[in-house]
C-alpha cells in the first residue's frame, strides 16, 4: 500500500475514534478526545508498528496480533487511554507493555521522557528497532517484569499498563508522583475494568472505572 492509502486509512481511524468516543460519553464524561491526542494519532504512522503482513489493516479500529500472544491495543483503546493520562509536555511517563511500540510513540510526542518495560526480549527488540527508525529518541526501553515498575527513574508523572494485572501493582502505586496519575485495566480475565488511578499532593490515592476492557493478562506477579 502506499502512503496516500495509509492516510486516507488514518483518517478514517480517526473518524471512527470520534464516533466511538461518543457513543462511550457517558462513562468518559465527555464527547469529544483531548485535540492534543487526536492530532498525534493523526501524525504517528501506526502501519509501521504491527507486523509487515497486517500492515493492510493497521488502521482498523480493532485488536491486531503482533506475536507471542499478543496484540497492539484497539486504537479507541489507545487514545482513551492516552487522553485519560492528561499528558503534559514536561511529563515522565512509565509505560508496561511496550509490544512494538506504538504506544510509546504516541507518549514520545506528547511527554519528554518515556520509560518503556516489555517482558518478552523480542518484542523490545523489535519495538527499539521501530521507534529508532522513526526517530524517537526520547523513549527507553526495558525487558523485565513490569510489575515492579523502573525504580531508577522513579518517581513518575504518569503510568501507563497495557495488559491487565489482577490488582494494581503496589509497586507501580508507590511510584506514581504526587499529583500523578496511572492508566490500567485490572481485574479477572472476564472482568478487567480500565481504571483512572490519581494520587493527589498529599500521596492519597483514588481510583474511578471508566468501562469493561479485556487485555492480555499481565504476566507474573508482584516481585516478592
Amino acid at each position: 500500500m502506499s502512503e496516500p492509502d495509509f492516510t486516507a486509512l488514518q483518517q478514517r481511524m480517526l473518524a471512527e475514534i470520534a464516533a466511538q468516543t461518543i457513543y462511550a460519553s457517558v462513562q468518559l464524561g465527555k464527547a469529544a478526545l483531548n485535540r492534543r491526542v487526536m492530532d498525534v494519532l493523526a501524525t504517528v504512522p501506526r502501519h509501521e508498528f504491527v507486523p509487515l503482513e497486517l500492515r493492510p489493516f493497521a488502521y482498523a479500529n480493532t485488536p491486531l496480533p503482533i506475536g507471542f500472544g499478543k496484540t497492539i491495543s484497539q486504537p479507541f483503546i489507545v487514545a482513551v487511554m492516552t487522553d485519560l493520562l492528561d499528558v503534559q509536555p514536561t511529563d515522565t511517563v512509565l509505560e508496561i507493555g511496550t509490544g512494538l511500540g506504538y504506544q510509546s510513540a504516541i507518549l514520545a510526542r506528547l511527554a519528554q521522557r518515556v520509560y518503556s518495560i516489555e517482558l518478552i526480549e523480542q518484542l523490545a527488540a523489535q519495538a527499539r528497532h521501530r521507534l529508532a527508525r522513526q526517530g524517537y529518541a526520547n523513549v527507553e526501553v526495558s525487558i523485565g517484569n513490569g510489575c515492579g515498575g523502573w525504580p531508577e527513574h522513579a518517581p513518575f508523572d504518569k503510568v501507563i499498563v497495557t495488559a491487565a494485572p489482577e490488582l494494581i501493582p503496589p509497586s507501580l502505586i508507590y511510584q506514581l508522583k504526587p499529583g500523578g496519575k496511572m492508566v490500567i485495566p485490572a481485574g479477572l480475565p472476564d472482568a478487567q475494568q480500565l481504571i483512572l488511578v490519581e494520587k493527589d499532593a498529599s500521596g492519597s490515592v483514588s481510583t474511578k472505572e471508566i468501562f469493561a476492557v479485556l487485555f492480555s493478562m499481565l504476566e507474573d506477579s508482584e516481585p516478592d
